[in-house]
């Protein structure tokens, strides 16, 4: 159902595009009225997955983790966060089915886009600089949706990317183009940029409560980078676990980034770390790993209390990664917190939950940091 074929892009796109794989009309299914013709999103080129052998074809977490991980992360593994499609068009006009598999759209302080919407961008290579734009996203109504993501694109070829649900599990996504419309594969990573910068941490990381899914900082990141990100954020349930640790070393990761301090207590930080720390650099020596403290919570500027439950955990966490460095663990780096999120108080939800100034804000602060390690 595939050939490769060439297709020249715009000339300033820093990326291989010697060829692009196009995916035939055939291996796409017409309508009956002849208006679109519908594509699988399993035929596009897939980021975000570190894992092929899933239960589910947008499955986080490989089918064996199953009963290995506890049941939460598990469940959790279902989502489709930090997921996208990458394809390159010529159509005028493009449309989108998905499908989640729960009922539940949104949640109280979380909207239905950001919960079970689709977010859709477009490279732009303007002046010789590579930045991708948002251009639409997938509004859901029910379960099964269909949208026209957009049209009166203008012409030529151009490459995109398409994220799937932050919390939503995806069930199935289908991409519509007119038949006369060529649709290719997203074109391959450059070997400097194909390995993924891996997030693992809590719902912070799992996009919680991004409006939309393009905006959770991790995928801010990626897009910032220009670079494949793994999001493995579980909402409540980053606890440094060691199973977790063994599967993070199955990855050939460009960049490890733990963040899980706002799901631990000082205690459990300080009991936690060192050792799920010292095995994924057993697993991967040479693998930079960033220790990210637990964000500022932002009542705290106000409430004492609520400063001092993150401050606390950020002690333990610095004891650990200096305890780290005492035993001989190298290639480790620390962020702290104080400019995650600003110190204006505007950055999230609810206080804990980043909103999608926080989350921008957060990826701002965590890029410089991770250009270092990347040599970039």
């Amino acid at each position: 159902t595939t050939e490769i074929y060439t297709l020249s892009l715009h000339d300033a796109l820093p990326i291989c595009l010697d060829s692009l794989e196009k995916i035939a009309p055939e291996a796409g299914q017409k309508d009956a009225e002849g208006k679109w013709t519908w594509y699988d999103g399993k035929l596009l080129t897939i980021e975000g997955k570190g894992w092929t052998d899933t239960e589910k074809y947008y499955d986080r977490l490989p089918a064996k983790a199953k009963g290995v991980v506890r049941d939460p992360v598990w469940g959790l593994s279902r989502d489709s966060a930090g997921m996208c499609l990458r394809f390159a068009s010529d159509a005028n006009t493009i449309a989108v089915r998905w499908s989640v598999t729960s009922e539940t759209l949104a949640m109280p302080h979380m909207p239905a886009t950001g919960v079970s919407g689709l977010d859709l961008y477009v490279a732009d290579d303007t002046n010789g600089r590579r930045i991708w734009r948002w251009s639409a996203n997938g509004r859901p109504q029910k379960v099964a949706n269909e949208d026209v993501l957009a049209s009166g694109i203008p012409e030529g070829v151009h490459e995109y990317l398409l994220y799937l649900p932050l919390y939503s599990g995806t069930e199935s996504v289908e991409l519509g183009i007119p038949p006369s419309a060529t649709l290719t594969k997203g074109p391959a990573r450059p070997a400097s940029k194909a390995k993924p910068v891996v997030f693992y941490g809590t719902s912070i990381v799992h996009g919680g409560c991004a409006s939309r899914p393009g905006m959770a900082h991790p995928e801010i990141v990626g897009r910032m980078l220009d670079r494949p990100v793994i999001n493995l954020g579980f909402s409540g349930n980053g606890t440094l676990d060691p199973e977790m640790g063994a599967l993070l070393a199955e990855l050939d990761a460009a960049v490890y980034v733990i963040d899980c301090a706002p799901n631990l207590g000082p205690d459990a930080i300080a009991e936690r770390t060192e050792p799920f720390v010292k095995a994924l650099r057993a697993a991967k020596p040479e693998t930079p790993i960033v220790l990210v403290e637990n964000i500022c919570y932002q009542a705290g500027y106000f409430l004492p209390g609520t400063k001092k439950s993150y401050t606390d955990k950020n002690e333990a966490l610095k004891a650990a990664y200096e305890k780290l460095l005492a035993d001989g663990v190298t290639g480790l780096t620390y962020v702290p917190c104080d400019n995650l999120l600003g110190t204006d108080g505007e950055g999230t939800v609810d206080g804990t939950h980043p909103n999608d100034l926080g989350f921008q804000r957060f990826a701002e602060a965590l890029t410089p940091e991770l250009r270092k390690l990347l040599g970039e």
